[in-house]
């Protein structure tokens, strides 16, 4: 857990301008990709992705993307600390989930059946 202790609220007006910034120029890419649908699907795609990557940038030097960019960074580092299992312990596993799949299936069809025999052959033959 991180023991850094924040202000919360602590956006400033020139952290809501650059977010508004950043939201006008994912608009605007969005805008060019629409308004200029007769140009090549190549081009239009890269007047979004540039209007994407200018939002994403401006965007990062806020307080918010300075915020993403640490939990990003922790998440990496916690990602550091994961025992993965090998393939063969991954094999085994599936192995055992599928097995036991098959069993509970097979166990919930033969209580279906005998349910059904029990109410459709027997009960319901009592009242006529």
């Amino acid at each position: 857990m991180n023991a850094k202790v924040e202000k919360a609220g602590a956006s400033n007006a020139l952290d809501v301008v650059k977010l508004v910034l950043a939201g006008a120029l994912l608009v605007a890419g969005l805008v060019a990709y629409y308004y200029f649908a007769d140009w090549n699907g190549w081009a239009r795609l890269g007047m979004l992705v540039v209007g994407v990557i200018a939002a994403a940038t401006v965007g990062a030097f806020t307080g918010v993307g300075r915020s993403v960019r640490e939990y990003i960074t922790e998440s990496q580092f916690e990602l550091r600390k994961v025992v993965w299992p090998t393939m063969d312990e991954t094999l085994r596993t599936t192995l055992v989930i599928v097995v036991v799949v098959i069993i509970l299936s097979l166990l919930l069809g033969l209580i279906d059946l005998v349910l059904k025999w029990v109410v459709l052959d027997h009960l319901l033959k009592l009242g006529s």
